[in-house]
């Protein structure tokens, strides 16, 4: 057993919980993600928590699913094939799919060697980076959620896994956008939820990031723009990481304007 499948469990848990007294109405508010409903959100991290899911217990429907995914992208989009994947299914009732799921999804990860190679859209993964990417995406569409129903978040210790990826990615944020990284990755050192400081890279590296490990994973996540946070850039690399920031995978995405994502 290893930490990361339960953590995505009690994230997963944590969106619930604000979810589950909702009126059937309500799923269909838009958040200010791209005008996202909560059954679009729910349906995007059921749909990929399905996928990865796939990818662990049977490879070869995972990589016929995948096939199927790429080929419906070009023609109608990768938001409206999941809502087609899922023939309607919306509110109450999408919304104990998804719980039902990775409820029996986290057990089944918990189990597994968290070194073990997995197929994935982009290169393979092991089940230890895949879990951990759920739990990002969960946490990252759980806050247009938690805006949205003006909720004020409570965020624990384990987005210290959403850190370590946005640290972890420093590279890839350039490479995406076919750009040098403007020097070696900067320190950072954050001040956790419960106070402890995390810290990464090294001292000398000369340039840095500090502040807060919760607007750090917004930036990462681009759910909030850096100049929408107290974070401090210090150095050319660190300034131009935290402009662009991206954690997660897929083509180039622009940061929220400031004050494009807030607490409604």
């Amino acid at each position: 057993m290893f930490q990361q499948p339960i953590d995505f469990r009690d994230e997963s848990d944590a969106l619930h919980a604000i979810i589950a007294p909702l009126q059937e109405a309500d799923f269909e508010r838009k958040t200010l993600f791209k005008d996202w409903t909560i059954n679009d959100v729910l349906t995007h991290l059921h749909f990929w928590n399905q996928a990865a899911d796939l990818s662990l217990t049977d490879e070869p429907k995972f990589m016929e699913f995948l096939g199927k995914v790429m080929q419906a992208m070009p023609s109608i989009g990768l938001r409206a094939f999941e809502d087609q994947w899922y023939e309607g299914i919306a509110g109450r009732e999408l919304l104990t799919t998804w719980h039902d799921f990775y409820q029996g999804m986290a057990d089944r990860w918990s189990a597994e060697d968290p070194a073990k190679r997995l197929k994935w859209a982009g290169p393979d993964m092991s089940v230890r980076s895949s879990i951990t990417a759920r739990l990002m995406e969960t946490w990252a569409h759980g806050q247009e959620v938690f805006d949205l129903l003006g909720e004020d978040r409570q965020n624990t210790d384990r987005i210290k896994n959403i850190a370590h990826l946005g640290v972890s990615t420093y590279g890839w944020t350039f490479k995406n956008r076919r750009m040098e990284p403007p020097g070696p990755p900067p320190q950072v050192k954050l001040t956790a939820p419960s106070g402890a400081t995390w810290e990464w890279n090294d001292a000398d590296a000369g340039s840095s990031v500090t502040g807060s490990a919760e607007e750090f994973c917004q930036v990462v996540t681009q759910t909030r723009g850096f100049t929408d946070t107290n974070l401090v850039a210090t150095g050319e690399a660190a300034q131009k990481w935290m402009e662009i920031a991206q954690c997660f995978a897929g083509p180039a995405e622009a940061p929220p304007e400031k004050g494009a994502r807030h607490m409604a």
